[in-house]
């Protein structure tokens, strides 16, 4: 596996290296060495799937509070996505800043996010289907989020046409970074 960093400290877009033959390809997907290594939390507490009918479905920003808060390994599993994290780590060299890979079952990459980093994702086909390994379980008390266009950010999502995107109510309910630090 290729780890590559991305402007926000600690993410990274994980890449397979495929080893091929007549009947196609074998790649590690995860390895808790390599990630340990890396000083990056391995450990896997929860799986989960989101599979989203249309495209132009945006879910986030989202996040878990300390001393609930997980890391995830995120994976196109079919179709493809815009898939952003946005560093919250007040400590962080990289705090505020967005990071955003294209993931898809074509390029079998993943994003890993760290604690502390809000994660969300627009879809860029029908039918896009995303699995998260995730290091803590969920707890809904400690749920969070913030707004996906929040002006803090500066997230450039593609196609972002904001009157055609599919959003729950709770994610364009979630309060900007200013609101919460009043």
């Amino acid at each position: 596996m290729k780890f590559l960093a991305t402007d926000v400290d600690g993410c990274f877009v994980v890449e397979p290296e495929p080893h091929g033959d007549e009947r196609g390809f074998f790649a590690r997907t995860f390895s808790a060495d390599e990630f340990t290594r890396l000083g990056l939390n391995p450990a896997v507490v929860e799986c989960s799937v989101s599979f989203n009918e249309r495209r132009g479905t945006l879910r986030g920003l989202h996040l878990q509070a300390p001393p609930h808060a997980e890391a995830k390994l995120v994976r196109c599993t079919r179709g493809r996505m815009f898939d952003v994290a946005v560093d919250l780590r007040p400590d962080s060299p990289s705090y505020l800043r967005w990071t955003a890979a294209e993931l898809s079952a074509d390029n079998h990459r993943s994003l890993y996010v760290p604690e502390g980093c809000a994660h969300g994702f627009l879809t860029l086909a029908d039918a896009t289907e995303v699995s998260y390994q995730i290091s803590a379980g969920y707890v809904a008390a400690a749920g969070s989020g913030y707004r996906w266009d929040d002006p803090a950010f500066g997230i450039t999502w593609p196609d972002a046409d904001v009157d055609r995107l599919t959003i729950s109510d709770r994610d364009r309910s979630w309060p900007l970074v200013s609101d919460r630090r009043r």
